[in-house]
């Protein structure tokens, strides 16, 4: 179940590098299964929990979270919670360590959207700096690693201020100047049962 009931047009981010390590966790545990089969056959199947809680993880922790922007405002999809933050209730737009959206009285960061290492910043070009949207810049128009266009951060981040700047343009929002405006939280409680018994069957596989 969504936190924030989306309008309008909908972009959804989803870092590339994350999709990559899910598919490799698939493939891992996909060579596992059938090294299992073809040497015990499919009896071994019963000790496969492991294999399976492998590409759970790669799911819930890489293919899952998800950056979700629309007229109503952003979502942040992270691993077992879901965090709706309304256009009304959107003070900042933050990326020193991750996609950090604050409101008046709380910081709620995207999983999906981590701020980059030393590499990503080394590897900036002046097309990465230019043409962001102005809440990117700080002061002498200096600009964070994470703000950068080549960065897993600064593509989401760019998402989010673009619409925010449009919907501040037309006047349809002031930003950040609703106190009474709810950030939706919700919690993937399918995820974590999901997540648990997965946990219990390998422990009591790797122990039988």
């Amino acid at each position: 179940m969504n936190a924030l009931q989306h309008a309008g047009s909908l972009d959804v981010f989803k870092a590339r590098s994350n999709k990559a390590f899910a598919i490799l966790l698939w493939v891992l545990a996909a060579l596992g299964l059938v090294v299992t089969v073809v040497q015990t056959g499919f009896v071994g199947l019963r000790f496969a929990a492991p294999l399976v809680l492998m590409a759970f993880v790669g799911w819930a922790l890489f293919w899952r979270p998800a950056v979700v922007v629309s007229d109503a405002g952003v979502e942040l999809v992270n691993p077992v919670r879901r965090i709706g933050v309304p256009w009304e209730a959107l003070a900042f737009v933050d990326t020193k360590y991750a996609l950090t959206l604050g409101t008046g009285g709380a910081r709620y960061s995207a999983w999906a959207a981590p701020a980059p290492g030393v590499w990503g910043a080394r590897n900036a070009r002046p097309e990465h700096v230019s043409g962001l949207p102005a809440t990117s810049y700080g002061p002498a128009q200096s600009v964070r690693p994470g703000d950068l266009r080549n960065t897993v951060s600064g593509q989401a981040a760019l998402l989010v201020r673009r619409r925010w700047a449009e919907r501040v343009e037309r006047g349809a929002v002031e930003g950040g100047q609703s106190a009474e405006t709810p950030v939706l939280r919700s919690t993937a409680w399918g995820v974590v049962a999901a997540a648990a018994v997965l946990a219990v069957a390998t422990v009591v596989t790797l122990i039988a």
